[in-house]
């Protein structure tokens, strides 16, 4: 039998809402929902995905950009919400009939998706990220993540593709209009990894089967998706790399054992929809 893909798209990324979905021809999951019901629905028809598909929404920490449509979208379409008890607490109360806890590296099944959650080091009340495996292919999501620690390096070596937060540019940060106590708080130990931590992330712990790289949650103040494109493809070496935009949903890719597809891959024309 020949093994199934995993089709994943981001269907936002930025402080104004984060969504990833990754699924395979039966069912699907998504790490976050940032974005309203009705732009989340909007964004998944226009690219030929079906919620009905979706089993459970993977919340990776309270902050509103990743839990802003979590209660309306959950309770229309019936979702499981996984979820920590700490970061339940902090959450939207709606949704609290439909949630379950999770554990980090205690895998849960959600058809023949294997979700596994594992800590990160970022400032929120008990934050976590996610792999998300089927059928030997391994899709990781690595955002909101102050520091490349142990954990985050021991997954991303296991991804055939992942979303991987390039927050900023430390030159643009540095000189922006921010304010010095929020600069230090986006460059610390807990709050965002910068392009170059990234990069080389990137560069020294990409398993030699990765075949796309999306990165995710760019700053519109202090960073650049031609940057961050041009930056990561010097060293891409056939990986396919993708910006992921703040405004609307890349294309849907899918991922196999050997190497991955899209239907459609972005023109460097449009990175100007990035902002």
């Amino acid at each position: 039998m020949q093994r199934m893909s995993l089709h994943i798209t981001s269907l936002n990324s930025g402080s104004n809402g984060n969504c990833y979905y990754i699924g395979n021809e039966t069912d699907a999951v998504l790490i976050d929902a940032g974005i309203s019901c009705r732009e989340t629905e909007k964004r998944m028809k226009a690219l030929g995905l079906s919620l009905q598909k979706v089993r459970a929404v993977f919340v990776s920490h309270e902050h509103t950009d990743h839990i802003k449509g979590l209660s309306t979208l959950a309770n229309k379409y019936k979702m499981t919400v996984y979820i920590t008890g700490q970061t339940a607490k902090q959450g939207p109360g709606l949704i609290r009939h439909l949630s379950k806890p999770f554990t980090a590296n205690e895998p849960i099944a959600i058809g023949e998706l294997l979700v596994t959650p594992f800590t990160k080091q970022h400032d929120a009340v008990d934050p976590h990220s996610f792999i998300i495996s089927c059928n030997g292919i391994t899709v990781g999501v690595f955002t909101d993540i102050g520091a490349p620690c142990k954990e985050v390096i021991r997954h991303f070596k296991q991804c055939h593709a992942a979303f991987l937060e390039s927050n900023y540019d430390e030159s643009m940060l540095e000189n922006g209009k921010y304010p010095l106590h929020l600069k230090n708080r986006i460059r610390g130990s807990e709050g965002h990894l910068s392009n170059n931590q990234a990069l080389e992330l990137f560069i020294r712990h990409r398993p030699p089967f990765m075949s796309h790289l999306l990165l995710a949650h760019l700053s519109k103040e202090n960073n650049e998706p031609g940057l961050v494109e041009k930056l990561f493809s010097k060293h891409a070496d056939g990986i396919v790399i993708t910006v992921a935009s703040r405004y609307e949903a890349t294309t849907v890719f899918s991922i196999g054992t050997t190497s991955g597809t899209s239907r459609k891959s972005l023109h460097p024309r449009q990175l100007g929809l990035f902002g």
